[in-house]
């Protein structure tokens, strides 16, 4: 891999990482507003939860993936 092409794989994950970052953030509050809020709305327990989850694990590859790209953990 080129300098260049490591450098623009580099920024295309750090860029990918702070959206993940901010769609993590956003279910883990929505996850939050629905434990506070209950029993109300605990039929869709299960679905933001599966949301939140599947956003922390592509968060958490994004970050192995820049680390593996020499780009730290991001």
């Amino acid at each position: 891999m080129t300098q260049d092409t490591a450098s623009d794989t580099i920024e295309f994950l750090k860029k990918r990482i702070k959206k993940l970052s901010s769609q993590s953030l956003e279910h883990k509050m929505r996850l939050h507003d629905l434990a506070e809020e209950l029993p109300i709305g605990w039929e869709t327990i299960r679905d933001v939860a599966a949301e939140t989850y599947e956003s922390y694990r592509a968060l958490a590859e994004a970050r192995a993936e820049l680390s593996g790209a020499g780009g730290g953990g991001g």
